[in-house]
């Protein structure tokens, strides 16, 4: 905590293609004090016996893993939030189970959500612009989004905007991404 107040910081989700790690670093690179944690990176640290999920879903192994992750993406957003230091988090968080822990593992922080929600189209469209050849193989994960995450932070359909336009939008609403304290 600085100064008293609970330290500020940011989770960016949404299906692959979303736009999570982009909108993160452009959000990030306008504060003068601030970090990325990718979650994926850190399971990238797993060098033998990593296991990702299968067709989108997370069971025995690959959910041990995530929730490693979630964790430790926790413990360096506020080990860098208590450095002065706004923290960015990206992951896709599709589970309200998963939105609950980060907050669990984030209590006393002022934790904001924003869930950028493109349609699935759009989503394939990056996906494939990027050079990532997942067909639609994701876009399953929406509709589980929604229905799980619905009335959590702040949502924004990215699917018309550019990357400072979906900042501009977020920081002006940003007092709906905050998540009430548990």
């Amino acid at each position: 905590m600085m100064m008293g107040r609970p330290p500020e910081i940011w989770l960016v989700t949404g299906i692959p293609g979303a736009g999570k790690s982009t909108v993160a670093r452009a959000m990030a690179d306008r504060l003068e004090r601030s970090a990325i944690v990718e979650g994926d990176a850190l399971r990238n640290w797993v060098v033998r016996g990593g296991v990702w999920p299968q067709d989108g879903g997370l069971e025995g192994e690959a959910e041990r893993q995530y929730e490693l992750a979630i964790r430790n993406m926790c413990l360096l957003a506020r080990s860098y939030a208590e450095a002065g230091f706004t923290p960015f988090l990206d992951l896709v968080v599709v589970t309200r189970y998963h939105l609950e822990a980060f907050r669990g593992y984030l209590r006393g922080a002022r934790l904001r959500l924003v869930v950028l929600a493109p349609s699935a189209e759009v989503t394939v469209q990056r996906d494939q612009g990027r050079g990532v050849k997942s067909g639609d193989g994701w876009t399953h994960l929406d509709t589980v989004m929604r229905e799980e995450l619905a009335g959590s932070g702040l949502w924004i359909d990215t699917s018309a905007l550019d990357i400072e336009g979906t900042v501009d939008a977020i920081l002006e609403r940003q007092a709906e991404a905050l998540l009430p304290p548990l």
